[in-house]
């Protein structure tokens, strides 16, 4: 990863896919081909994230749309964040009051960045989300 913020969704990306395996349908052995391919999927994007691939983006999008169409009741093991960094259509699962939280912790972000100041994410999205 190329990023501090990249990191820390690839972290919380693999921690949603953990959460996930320990849910019905995934903890089961007797899996069918629908939910080996999602499962698939997900190790996949988790590869992309890892290996910094262009269209890791894209993917994300798709597997986490694909996760709100199939799987809704598994929707709230997945970590808000992951909507938000997607992006496209995952913003559509979103209600306006997350989406303004998120552009803020962004636009905190870049002022850290371009001031050339730390930014923790971990702590600034807490505080935001506290006040929320």
């Amino acid at each position: 990863m190329s990023t501090p913020h990249q990191e820390f969704h690839l972290n919380l990306l693999k921690a949603s896919f953990n959460r996930l395996l320990k849910a019905p349908p995934f903890n089961t052995q007797e899996l069918v081909p629908d939910d080996l391919d999602f499962l698939e999927q997900l190790v996949n994007l988790v590869k992309a994230l890892e290996a910094d691939q262009e269209d890791a983006l894209y993917l994300g999008q798709d597997a986490l749309c694909r996760l709100v169409r199939a799987y809704p009741h598994l929707v709230q093991l997945v970590d808000r964040d992951l909507f938000w960094f997607f992006g496209g259509d995952c913003l559509h699962f979103m209600p306006d009051e997350e989406i303004a939280v998120f552009q803020r912790l962004d636009e905190l972000r870049f002022e850290a960045e371009a001031a050339g100041e730390p930014f923790n994410l971990e702590e600034a999205r807490a505080r935001l989300f506290q006040m929320h």
